[in-house]
């Protein structure tokens, strides 16, 4: 079976698992059930073939991890938690929690201990931050399953031999990125579903993609990797994807404010197979308590903040001697915060990377404050290229968003604009960047010269002279597709029709007195 056929079975298995099991659970609330589970599988089969492989190399060919006692698997649990960063015994495996679970009155209580137990196992190892509260959001006790024990174990059951049944190949030998490939469907089929209390989380795949590749161009591999609002990590794996994780040389870091976000993409770390100490995914408010201060610069930087929330701004008589935010001399205001991340990532970038930040277009023509942080950003040409994306990408909203590319290192003193509002293919009830959009993206973004219609590179005083206006419509002249009209030639065809028209009259007139002469 190829690639694509794998992938699409397995996606057509996770949309039947979805809608035999949620019921009366919200969809969007459901997918913590569903992610949560093929989580715990996951780390089951992981574990288990580390182990496996491991015994087998020492000798014993037929060791199989999962028909070991308990008793019999604690003598190696010191190590391996060392290297994998948690530890699960045989008794507690998916596979066999999975097996006596029909029979298993007390279902629930068994898999509540299960995940404790799995979260405890890193208490005093260095992955102990890594695990905590990694289940926090599969409450198997929760009425929402059911309004008794019995029926919430029903469905319990029903999930286990669900994501148990998936086709995800063997855990050594998947030709796909079943897991992770999983994981970034069901994101997407919840976030589509739900709008935006779902799709605010979520990037899609092929714009996080060209935002990897953006920052990227002509490496083949980064330091470290960050996220300021890492969401639920589809744009910081990418990199993976991009450059192969092997390449992220010191690992992904992130941040991010939701709780329940923060857990769902340390769990998409683990499903795309990055091992603990290769991630560090911080959970608290970037701008006010940024948790990487020892972790910057960052080599490669993503972002799709939130749109114009409040902040603390000049409330906070601390931020405007912060030395992300001081710079600019002035804060971000306190209603549209849209340009306090954009100087934050650019405080954290290295003097060789490259940041690219999803924004409104509005943070680029907008005055006041942001006009002076535009000012700031313009006149230390620190702005290398501004692209306008096509609307309608995005679960939740419409709006054509645009990407805002910084660079501390710039060969010009110049900024390229990027009209690519109409590089899209339609799929399904969303716009898409097909692999063609994003490579002629990217190659007018690497070759940095005028397209005509498409692409501008300008001088930074003119944009200073344009009182610091960046938006790509600016600049970049749209190409005129109405028809072109002779007006001379259309002029004759007016008068024919006049005459004709004239003609016609007199012929009824005629008609009408002759009928009028015989009565």
């Amino acid at each position: 079976m190829s690639k694509e056929n794998e992938r699409a079975e397995l996606h057509r298995a996770i949309w039947q698992i979805a809608n035999d099991l949620r019921g009366s659970i919200d969809g969007w609330d459901f997918k913590q059930y569903v992610l949560g589970m093929l989580f715990y599988r996951f780390i089951s089969e992981n574990l288990t073939s580390y182990i496996n492989a491991d015994e087998r190399r020492t000798g014993t060919a037929t060791f199989n991890y999962a028909a070991l006692s308990d008793k019999n698997a604690e003598f190696g649990r010191a190590d391996t938690v060392k290297e994998k960063g948690f530890y699960i015994l045989p008794s507690e495996l998916f596979v066999n929690v999975r097996a006596r679970a029909r029979e298993d009155a007390n279902l629930n209580e068994t898999l509540a201990s299960v995940f404790r137990n799995i979260e405890n196992s890193a208490m005093g190892f260095d992955s102990e931050d890594d695990l905590k509260g990694l289940f926090h959001d599969l409450d198997v006790n929760s009425p929402r399953l059911g309004s008794t024990v019995e029926r919430r174990n029903q469905l319990l059951v029903k999930l286990l031999d669900a994501i148990g049944g998936l086709n995800l190949g063997v855990y050594t030998e998947n030709t796909i990125d079943a897991f992770g490939d999983a994981y970034e469907y069901l994101m997407a089929m919840y976030a589509s579903n739900a709008g935006k209390s779902g799709g605010e989380y979520y990037t899609p795949q092929e714009v996080s993609e060209l935002l990897a590749q953006i920052t990227t161009v002509g490496k083949k591999e980064v330091n470290k990797v960050y996220d300021p609002t890492c969401g639920s990590g589809s744009l910081l794996l990418k990199f993976a994807k991009v450059l192969g994780k092997e390449n992220v040389r010191q690992g992904f870091y992130g941040q991010e404010i939701n709780l329940t976000t923060y857990n769902l993409c340390r769990i998409n770390m683990f499903l795309h197979d990055i091992n603990y100490n290769h991630f560090n995914i911080a959970h608290g408010d970037t701008l006010t308590d940024p948790k990487h201060w020892d972790d910057e610069p960052f080599d490669a930087i993503v972002a799709n903040p939130p749109y114009s929330i409040k902040w603390a701004g000049d409330e906070n008589p601390i931020l405007i001697n912060d030395p992300r935010f001081s710079p600019a001399g002035v804060l971000a205001p306190k209603s549209k915060a849209d340009l306090a991340f954009v100087l934050h990532a650019l405080a954290w970038l290295s003097t060789s990377g490259t940041a690219a930040i999803l924004e409104y277009p509005s943070v680029l023509t907008r005055v006041g404050a942001e006009q002076k942080i535009r000012k700031y950003l313009v006149d230390n040409n620190y702005v290398d290229t501004i692209i306008q994306l096509p609307p309608d990408l995005f679960f939740g909203n419409t709006i054509a968003v645009c990407v805002i590319v910084l660079k501390k290192s710039k060969k010009d003193n110049k900024t390229l604009f990027i009209d690519a509002s109409a590089e899209f293919v339609r799929g399904g009830n969303k716009n898409k960047l097909s692999d063609a959009n994003r490579a002629k993206i990217l190659d007018a973004f690497t070759k940095r010269q005028d397209v005509e219609h498409f692409a501008k590179l300008v001088d930074n005083k003119t944009l200073a002279d344009n009182d610091y206006n960046i938006s790509v419509s600016s600049y970049v002249v749209q190409k005129d597709t109405r028809e072109i009209v002779d007006i001379e030639e259309l002029n004759e065809k007016i008068a024919g029709i006049v005459s004709h028209q004239n003609e016609l009259r007199t012929a009824i007139d005629a008609i009408v007195a002759d009928i009028e002469g015989t009565k």
